[in-house]
């Protein structure tokens, strides 16, 4: 590994060297074992704890078909995938694999006993397989986390629609969190050359959810002066949602449960900011009933902040607590569009507001390649940054992860893998120097509230 490494690092290597450099027959990855899916059984959620379910493990390098790339993780970072996988919620991963497993004797490799899991990534391609002229070894790439077989027609108008479409790294083995991937090569772009291995490592899944929810005709389709309402608007998902409302000449409405996070989103350059825990919204009476007289508060309120509009579009993804008040809230025609559950997958919602006002619910879930690509453009034009707030070594991905569980997180959080130290990678000094504020700004907030802490 280290001789990898070495490679990385010099800047005199060459698309030659990284074909020759020599591959280990193991490498260290964070895992889920599979004897202990039951580990938590009779826990609430809240209360099942990352660090005891990630292990960091010595794994064998898989072994690399057609179409697919080893690449060399220099940074990764953690998404609520990770959480969801980790906690075993749902349901256990291992049911993807196993499943995945049946499909082909190729994709047999990914039904094992344990999940190298993780849906980022940032690193060098080392190898690539049979029929992949696109991308060679050395190239500087992100990876999306879509991975799809396209051997059925429904996927090729949009690739999400293949009847295999799966997460890497959620729904498949060989994921990011790791010091090499496995993935197929359709998922690969080019690095942002402007960022850090751990900022261009952090959009990925996240900017490319988003970008799709938000932005694509097969979301929302959001114009400009459109009223959004951004539910977690500083958060890993949220966070992009803000920066997308806030370049296509929309208007966020963002939701956050802190003054640190409302300071978040007045910082990206929204005004119109609700602290729900500061305003005391209540949407559930108790576990059975929701407060309709909530969801017309809260609407009231959207009202005050947009000169007496209703939003058109209600970015969701909290699920079952807020979902009611999503449909509620939306104007006439409007739009709620719904990635995620982190609150419960069981939604309830009025359906009165919904079919006599001409609402719509848009399911969205990641991005095809061409959204992934589009929203990776615009990353390295420097149109979106990164959201990086605190990064974390391999070692530590346990914490990490709880830490998005528990949502003590502001913006994502990234883990160094091959990467000795925060702040390599940078190929393009001038593009990053223009916008070195804004690709700070989640860090540099998370210390201040660091140290507002440590005064109180």
């Amino acid at each position: 590994m280290k001789e990898i490494l070495d490679a990385i690092l010099s800047p005199d290597s060459t698309a030659a060297d990284f074909a020759h450099v020599k591959l280990p027959e193991s490498y260290r990855a964070v895992t889920l074992h599979k004897d202990e899916e039951q580990m938590f059984a009779g826990l609430d959620s809240r209360d099942k704890d990352p660090r005891t379910s990630l292990h960091l493990d010595e794994v064998a390098v898989p072994e690399l078909g057609p179409g697919e790339a080893l690449v060399a993780v220099m940074a990764s970072a953690v998404n609520y995938n990770t959480v969801w996988s980790s906690i075993f919620e749902p349901v256990s991963t291992f049911g993807f694999l196993e499943r995945y497993g049946r499909l082909s004797p190729l994709a047999k490799r990914h039904d094992l006993p344990y999940h190298v899991v993780g849906s980022d990534l940032a690193g060098v391609v080392l190898r690539t397989g049979a029929g992949v002229n696109a991308w060679k070894p050395g190239d500087e790439v992100v990876a999306h986390c879509l991975s799809v077989e396209l051997e059925s027609s429904d996927g090729h108008n949009d690739t999400m629609m293949d009847p295999e479409q799966r997460i890497w790294g959620f729904e498949t083995n060989f994921g990011g969190l790791a010091q090499l991937a496995l993935v197929k090569t359709n998922q690969l772009m080019p690095k942002p050359a402007h960022l850090t291995w751990e900022e261009a490592a952090s959009p990925g899944l996240v900017n490319s959810t988003a970008y799709r929810q938000l932005v694509s005709r097969n979301g929302a389709g959001m114009k400009q002066g459109d009223n959004v309402l951004i539910w977690g608007a500083s958060g890993g998902l949220g966070s992009y949602a803000t920066q997308y409302a806030l370049a296509g000449g929309a208007t966020p409405i963002c939701v956050v449960s802190s003054p640190q996070k409302a300071d978040i989103c007045r910082a990206m350059g929204a005004e119109a900011i609700i602290d729900r825990s500061a305003e005391g919204y209540r949407f559930w009476k108790d576990e059975q009933t929701q407060d309709p007289r909530e969801w017309k508060r809260l609407g009231g309120r959207i009202r005050e902040l947009t000169g007496g509009e209703d939003v058109d579009i209600v970015f969701e993804h909290p699920g079952r607590e807020t979902f009611g008040a999503s449909v509620y809230v939306t104007r006439k025609g409007g739009t709620v569009v719904t990635c995620a559950s982190t609150s419960g997958f069981m939604h309830q919602y009025d359906n009165r507001y919904l079919w006599m006002s001409l609402k719509r619910i848009v399911g969205s879930h990641f991005a095809n390649y061409r959204e992934a690509w589009e929203a990776n453009r615009l990353v390295a034009k420097g149109k979106i940054h990164p959201t990086v707030s605190k990064v974390y070594p391999l070692e530590q991905t346990g914490q990490a992860a709880l830490d998005v569980h528990h949502n003590k997180h502001q913006g994502k959080v990234g883990v160094l893998c091959l990467a000795p130290e925060e702040g390599l990678g940078v190929r393009d000094a001038e593009l990053r120097a223009r916008h070195l504020p804004a690709i700070n700004l989640f860090r540099e907030l998370d210390e201040r509230t660091i140290r507002r802490g440590r005064d109180n």
